[in-house]
């Protein structure tokens, strides 16, 4: 029988009946007052679809003015800043009283966000309720994140994590650390501390082994010292690395790049896979032999996996990968 030719990555190395992790942006950048939502939308048009853009009703709206703020983040839905259609919207608590009227209005927008944030589900019937309510408001095909920021919703992240209309998890360390009454020292809301608690450690692991168990995406907290490029970078890389986060929250925008930057494999990461990869694919993802040591599919699906987070976070005027791994692996209708 003649040997075929050999298979796209995606078709030779996963089931087709296996659920796709969803791709995501690394970054998620969070913004709720008016200058500085539109601020962001602009950036994200410049730069492109290389972070996401929540625009929070949560934290951005004034006591009694969520309705009025979630019809100006249905405008912003709908204005040409939002170029790319990664615009999403955290809305109010499940048992805010204004949580109906806020999910109508953004439903309502000429333009679908990307998701919706669920903030402090205290367990995973208030998560249902939730997603309930969004569902037979219209919002039924709109993914949903959640955070994880109470003890009720960290005694049931795997429970989260497999729901099915989840998509991604997001750990909130600030209220994570408050609800602990003191319990947890304020060092531990800050970029060392919160890689030191036990607790926070704890929590951060938990949310991260959960979410990879059930096919959805880890998002890291938030780094308040935004001023300090080098200590942001820092727990960028070690969300990435040691905590197995595959997403990051952003509060201001000069943090945007450095995470990025954080979360995109080395230019000989990139190198070795492409290598590895475009010999595996020679064999016909036999087993194959690099540099005197041994690959076979397992480690085929770790290469692509980093080939497809470094084809995510390519900005639009940074590196990009080579043209022809583009052509033959990434480009429409390659697989």
């Amino acid at each position: 029988m003649p040997i075929t030719a050999p298979l796209h990555p995606r078709r030779a190395l996963f089931d087709p009946d296996e659920r796709a992790v969803p791709a995501l942006p690394v970054c998620d950048h969070y913004s709720g007052v008016e200058p500085r939502m539109r601020k962001s939308l602009e950036l994200q048009a410049d730069m492109g679809p290389v972070f996401d853009v929540t625009l929070d009703n949560e934290d951005g709206a004034p006591v009694g003015g969520e309705a009025e703020h979630a019809h100006l983040i249905a405008e912003l839905l709908a204005s040409t800043d939002n170029r790319w259609g990664r615009v999403g919207v955290r809305v109010l608590p499940v048992d805010h009283a204004r949580f109906a009227d806020v999910v109508a209005i953004v439903l309502a927008a000429a333009r679908r966000p990307a998701y919706l944030m669920l903030p402090k589900p205290r367990n995973l019937a208030e998560l249902q309720r939730a997603a309930d309510a969004i569902d037979a408001g219209g919002g039924a095909d709109i993914p949903l994140h959640a955070l994880v920021e109470t003890h009720g919703a960290l005694r049931d992240v795997q429970a989260l994590a497999a729901h099915p209309r989840i998509e991604s998890l997001s750990f909130g360390l600030m209220d994570f650390v408050s609800a602990h009454r003191g319990a947890i020292p304020l060092s531990a809301m800050g970029v060392k501390g919160q890689f030191d608690h036990p607790l926070v450690v704890r929590a951060k692991l938990e949310i991260a082994a959960a979410c990879h168990a059930e096919g959805k995406v880890p998002s890291h907290c938030v780094v308040t010292e935004f001023k300090h490029t080098a200590a942001l970078q820092d727990a960028a890389e070690l969300a990435a690395r040691r905590f197995g986060y595959a997403r990051m929250w952003s509060i201001h925008p000069a943090q945007i790049r450095p995470i990025v930057d954080a979360f995109t494999p080395t230019v000989a990461e990139i190198d070795q896979a492409i290598e590895i990869l475009q010999a595996a694919q020679a064999a016909h993802w036999a087993p194959i032999r690099h540099h005197d040591t041994l690959h076979d599919r397992a480690s085929y699906r770790y290469f692509w996996q980093l080939l497809e987070r470094a084809h995510r976070t390519s900005f639009a005027d940074g590196p990009q990968l080579p043209g022809e791994v583009r052509a033959a692996w990434f480009d429409e209708g390659a697989a």
